[in-house]
């Protein structure tokens, strides 16, 4: 059957035809696609389309789709048993590793999803503090807990809201919101509200709102302002984390969070997520102490295998050089084609995130990102996917280049993108 098709079924069981919103292209027009298989930088389609993938499943597939590596990982797990509910060596080993190639974590606990680290890291916050109140950042995204909607990026921007209904009020009364790069505004929070906060939960790279890197010492502020009240400083790195370096990214700017998020790329394509920090504030979790969490797959064998084999050939192949080189040259070639019509556009890019941001102004934040002509991305959308290239389907998210895509997977894209904006 064609991707029509199965939205036609898919429609009658699953509300709105999706399990995850922005896949619906409420943002960008016309039937989402149904991709039967995946092999380095390329999709294939129900429709029968090759598609050059520059969407990467959202962020984990750092090697391209089916890395034969993490495969044969997978398969080997698989037939040992998919689940036990029971502690295995992979997830020691797995422990230590992250542990090792990113040292801001002490210790750390693998749950199953970005929305799960997050959820147990702001819990472990409030426990271990005894505190209850949250800072967070207008457009960031920290997955689907109640108290994390409020404000948020990501698929809520897409759809137009800026928050969900069923988020009881008494949650978003717990939240505090600054503007993402507003360091001033997180100060004025902190002297207002300081005493009851437990945490400031911020992407260190923002990637719900589009790409949109920290300013110059916002998160050594963050930092400060952390310990000048007494809360926990949370680095949401689900997208950044070994996206942009061997490591987190607050190994790399050189601010140490005490809890960091983490998922997409750890799990190497298969769901799994973790958090971690120091030592004194994860001994606040079960069974040692008194803050709650759990999960039947935690730390799943499958998953686990994928995440190591992943984070093996990080270790091994080092890709990061290459891929941030092929993103410039993307970013430099979109740039290129906009000014050549005069075009309100820039395209924001750090080693292997980009967004074609569809404005003249620098985006900087969420106020800075809704000044975007929709429509216009929409249409650079819907024409780049008919000369079978595949972005994000929305403004306000991120696109990635993999270890998989080539020069001249650049070069043709580029090309293509030219001739779109020339019929903007």
């Amino acid at each position: 059957m064609n991707s029509s098709e199965l939205f036609e079924r898919a429609c009658r069981r699953i509300p709105g035809g999706v399990n995850s919103p922005v896949r619906a292209f409420s943002a960008v027009g016309g039937d989402p696609i149904y991709v039967e298989r995946g092999k380095g930088a390329r999709m294939w389609t129900s429709d029968g389309r090759e598609l050059t993938d520059f969407c990467g499943s959202w962020g984990p597939l750092l090697f391209g789709h089916a890395r034969d590596e993490v495969v044969e990982a997978v398969c080997k797990a698989a037939a040992g048993g998919t689940s036990f509910g029971i502690n295995t060596e992979r997830e020691v080993e797995f422990a230590e590793r992250i542990c090792r190639m990113a040292p801001c974590m002490d210790m750390v606990r693998l749950v199953n999803s970005g929305t799960e680290a997050t959820m147990t890291a702001l819990r472990l916050a409030r426990g271990f503090t005894g505190r209850r109140k949250i800072i967070k950042f207008d457009g960031c995204y920290h997955g689907h807990a109640d108290y994390l909607l409020v404000s948020a990026g990501s698929g809520l921007l897409t759809g137009g809201i800026s928050s969900s209904a069923g988020v009881s009020p008494a949650a978003a009364a717990e939240v505090l919101v600054a503007p993402y790069n507003d360091l001033d505004a997180v100060q004025r929070i902190v002297a207002r509200d300081g005493a009851a906060v437990a945490a400031i939960i911020v992407e260190p790279v923002a990637g719900n709102m589009g790409l949109v890197p920290p300013a110059g010492g916002f998160l050594a502020g963050l930092r400060a302002a952390a310990d000048a009240c007494g809360a926990l400083l949370v680095f949401d790195e689900v997208i950044s984390g070994f996206r942009l370096g061997p490591t987190t990214y607050g190994m790399l700017c050189g601010v140490k969070p005490d809890l960091t998020c983490l998922g997409k790329i750890i799990g190497g394509g298969l769901p799994l997520g973790a958090v971690g920090g120091r030592r004194d504030v994860m001994c606040a979790l079960a069974p040692l102490g008194k803050v709650y969490q759990a999960g039947t797959l935690s730390g799943n064998p499958v998953a686990v295998a994928a995440g190591l084999a992943m984070l093996r050939l990080i270790e091994t192949e080092q890709p990061y050089a290459g891929i941030a080189f092929l993103t410039r040259g993307l970013a430099d070639g979109l740039d290129a084609a906009a000014r050549s019509r005069d075009a309100a556009f820039r395209c924001a890019s750090l080693g292997s995130m980009f967004t074609p941001f569809f404005t003249a102004r620098e985006v900087t934040d969420l106020a800075t990102a809704k000044t975007c002509d929709t429509a216009a991305h929409a249409a650079f959308f819907r024409g780049m996917l008919a000369r079978g290239f595949y972005l994000p389907p929305s403004q306000f998210e991120v696109g990635f280049v993999s270890a998989a895509h080539t020069e001249t997977d650049i070069r043709e894209f580029t090309a293509a993108a030219a001739r779109v904006m020339a019929a903007l």
